[in-house]
């Protein structure tokens, strides 16, 4: 008999959607939850995975709380996994009193605390059998929390990266010069919704350090119209050199066009999608050394990491790349091949399904329904 899984998702990026189908196809009865209209429901249709509509409308909603728990009754299901905070809270509320083992998946580190109710809601709440981590730095930051006496058992947090294909990273690389950027510039790209914790006040203050001889020109795809950056940028000598594109639907082929791509976040950084979409392209990577993000990078051969708040650094190893054209070329290279080689769906799919066996060792002895 088959491991039984309820899988609720609200947005479901592509590398979410094709690990549920992935682990589909070798035998788990995925059942996925989303919301009417959801963008991925016509993939898991055409992969024959079953598709609940349930919208969650707030972080505990009775009407929802009910649909799912009448759900995981009628298919008496042998895990519920989830993959956001609302989805984490209302499941939990579903489960009580149920024979099902809760999953729930962590993309960011930290912003929980003992002291905080709503935590243990959700991510502290002593009926989760496994958080998912996506980086082993959320692991370690849950395995390290203080008070040490409240810390959750170390079989709790877990790491499994998300994987990707290169497959769906093959757009034309965007035109720079339509938006001001010269033919010859050396130009360093970021991709974030701004926030104080991304850091790129100080990657614009690594571009004011640079030498004078390089042409450098910065692009901010994203929302980046924050009062304060405006103000930040109109400030900067730089300024002339500074391009925000706003939001994109396609922001992996801005990223694909640039020289080098950095995120130069501060804190609670996870996976970034968009550090492993930039190395997807072959664009060498400059990250700071904040959560998950050095776990994508071998220094020095696939890119490169810097300290925090530290625009000196980055201001170097922009210059280095921008001086040795071959090592830009070679480290792209390394980078994409760390994608394709270390990052893999497949690797997602495998190691999920290890978790669901041991959680789950024998399918039909845990079927304890009344």
């Amino acid at each position: 008999m088959a491991i039984r899984s309820l899988c609720i998702t609200e947005g479901g990026d592509r590398p979410t959607v094709a690990m549920l189908i992935g682990m589909h196809n070798v035998g788990i009865e995925i059942t996925v939850v989303c919301p009417p209209g959801h963008p991925h429901a016509t993939s898991f249709a055409e992969a024959g995975v079953p598709v609940i509509e349930i919208a969650l409308e707030k972080n505990f909603d009775r009407k929802s709380r009910a649909a799912l728990r009448k759900e995981l009754i009628r298919g008496q299901y042998h895990l519920i996994h989830t993959f956001n905070s609302r989805a984490l809270s209302n499941g939990l509320h579903a489960t009580k009193g149920l024979p099902i083992k809760v999953i729930a998946y962590r993309g960011i580190v930290g912003n929980l605390s003992f002291l905080d109710p709503m935590s243990w809601q959700r991510y502290l709440n002593p009926r989760i059998d496994r958080i998912i981590c996506v980086a082993d730095a959320i692991r370690r930051w849950f395995l390290e929390m203080q008070p040490a006496f409240l810390r959750m058992p170390a079989t709790r947090p877990v790491t499994i990266h998300k994987g990707h294909k290169l497959e769906w990273y093959t757009e034309t690389p965007a035109d720079l010069h339509a938006i001001g950027i010269p033919v010859d510039a050396f130009t360093i790209a970021c991709t974030a919704a701004y926030r104080p914790r991304k850091g790129v006040e100080y990657l614009i203050a690594a571009l004011e350090l640079m030498p004078a001889d390089i042409p450098a020109h910065l692009v901010l795809i994203g929302q980046m119209d924050a009062a304060k950056l405006t103000r930040l940028i109109e400030r900067s000598p730089a300024r002339e050199r500074i391009h925000r594109t706003g939001y994109l639907s396609n922001a992996p082929a801005w990223s694909a066009a640039a020289d080098v791509f950095c995120l130069p976040s501060i804190k609670r950084e996870g996976l970034p999608r968009a550090v492993i979409e930039a190395m997807a392209y072959a664009v060498p990577p400059v990250v700071t050394d904040s959560g998950g993000s050095p776990e994508l990078i071998v220094e020095g051969e696939s890119g490169f990491i810097v300290p925090t708040k530290d625009p000196a650094s980055l201001a170097r190893r922009f210059e280095t790349l921008y001086r040795d054209p071959a090592l830009r070329a070679r480290m792209g290279a390394a980078a994409r091949d760390r994608i394709a080689t270390d990052f893999r769906t497949e690797d997602t799919v495998r190691k999920t399904v290890d978790l669901y066996k041991e959680l789950i060792p024998s399918p039909e002895a845990e079927r304890r329904w009344p």
